[in-house]
């Protein structure tokens, strides 16, 4: 009789212990936190045209900010936009201070082991660009010893550094193209759409692309790699696939690309 009855309670205290801890965990879950809230916080730079920037009227506008809105929407909630500089979103996202970010985030091995990325839906080249005077800088390897800027921990960055270039910080594009046309740097690199929309913008600047890396980045929204956020990466990439299904997608990219960069 005992042995039954402590089976019983036995079995009580777990049930009981199993019903806690998955209450616990749909508390944490964010995508529930999202749907609850109908809010979603996306993190981005705001001064990287045309993925994200401010128009004349000071909207934030971009490719980024309307794929990032249309992908809230199909998650039920509305996009909440902070924008920032680079190395401070990453480390707000890891640290929950923002749901997601989307700001042409390349994929990257260390960077997947801090975030969860979600499928890719942007396929970007990365541009060498110099001033039109520069006949020396011709090649990426040409960058060895050289000084460039960008971002810090940008993938720009990264990928000058490999080739051996010193890079200086600096957070915008329109920041970089100063230093470069001052002479304060030999090179700069950026996004091949980002510097055709500049130059499209400003033809009399005295700047020109003179090389491309051979691998094309990956693009995709990140958030913090930990269990809680699992299901949202599945419900983004969802929505994603049921976005690039209606064409939404390509929609978006000829907007403010020109082009459509969301197919590999």
């Amino acid at each position: 009789m005992k042995k039954k009855l402590f089976s019983i309670i036995l079995a009580a205290a777990v049930a009981l212990t199993t019903f806690a801890g998955c209450g616990e965990s749909n508390s944490n879950d964010l995508l529930s936190k999202i749907q609850k809230e109908k809010k979603v916080t996306v993190a981005m730079e705001g001064n990287w045209a045309p993925w994200t920037y401010e128009d004349e009227q000071g909207n934030l506008v971009g490719f980024e900010v309307e794929v990032a809105s249309a992908v809230a929407e199909k998650l039920g909630a509305e996009a909440e936009f902070v924008t920032g500089e680079w190395d401070g979103l990453l480390a707000g996202v890891q640290a929950g201070r923002y749901d997601i970010m989307a700001n042409g985030v390349g994929y990257s091995e260390d960077r997947a082991q801090s975030y969860l990325y979600s499928d890719f839906y942007a396929f970007n080249k990365t541009a060498l660009v110099v001033r039109t005077d520069n006949d020396e800088i011709k090649s990426l390897e040409d960058l060895n010893g050289k000084t460039t800027c960008n971002s810090a921990n940008s993938t720009y960055q990264i990928i000058a550094e490999t080739y051996g270039a010193t890079v200086k910080d600096i957070e915008s594009l329109d920041g970089t193209i100063e230093e470069l046309l001052a002479g304060r740097v030999d090179a700069t690199l950026n996004a091949e759409v980002s510097i055709n929309d500049y130059m499209k913008a400003k033809p009399d600047a005295e700047i020109k692309i003179v090389a491309f890396d051979p691998e094309v980045e990956k693009v995709g929204m990140i958030v913090a790699n930990n269990d809680n956020n699992k299901s949202l990466i599945e419900a983004i990439n969802k929505a994603l696939a049921e976005l690039k299904a209606e064409g939404k997608l390509t929609e978006i990219s000829n907007k403010y690309f020109g082009m459509d960069i969301t197919q590999e």
